[in-house]
């Protein structure tokens, strides 16, 4: 993202002779050059506006140069035109977004086939009445009428341990059934 640094051509030719106007600033931009940029690299994802960028925070030092008092922060003043500059131009970004009359809406996953689910439960239904009488009770109770193992333990007139067991072997058998194959 690059924004114009300067607007009027003679900012942007004093800035270009700073080398003679203020040879301080350029000793500062060499020496602190390199830490500056990790400073602006840190600031965006792409290398090239980054440098864009510390060029931009230089310039507003450079203009300032004469008003900077304490020359020992340096690094604090181009560091926060970094930030400010960077702020900047994140607000001035455009956004692609319109406004329109009707949301839009998300695809939706297409719809499963309705065969492919009778056969699949069909499929189950074959298992688990292969289940021994208690088994497929329990499962039934447990899975197909969401009851709670405590509930399930009343109803059939057992503790709840003999429901939790027997239950997990009755889907290990199911998991083992060669006709539901395709739904692991």
């Amino acid at each position: 993202m690059t924004t114009p640094v300067c607007t009027g051509a003679s900012r942007a030719a004093a800035a270009s002779a700073g080398h003679r106007r203020y040879p301080s600033f350029s000793s500062y931009v060499r020496a602190r050059g390199p830490v500056l940029l990790r400073t602006a690299r840190s600031l965006t994802a792409n290398p090239s506006d980054a440098e864009d960028l510390l060029q931009t925070a230089l310039t507003k030092t450079y203009v300032a140069w004469e008003r900077i008092e304490d020359h020992r922060a340096l690094d604090g003043y181009v560091r926060r035109a970094l930030v400010n500059t960077r702020t900047s131009q994140w607000r001035k970004r455009k956004v692609d977004e319109f406004a329109c009359e009707e949301l839009p809406e998300k695809e939706a996953a297409p719809a499963p086939d309705p065969a492919e689910q009778q056969s699949l439960h069909d499929a189950m239904w074959r298992a688990v009445l292969k289940l021994p009488d208690r088994q497929r009770a329990m499962v039934v109770l447990r899975y197909y009428e969401d009851l709670s193992e405590t509930q399930t333990a009343e109803v059939m007139g057992v503790s709840v341990g003999t429901v939790k067991s027997a239950v997990s072997r009755a889907l290990g058998k199911l998991r083992e059934d060669p006709e539901l194959g395709p739904v692991r």
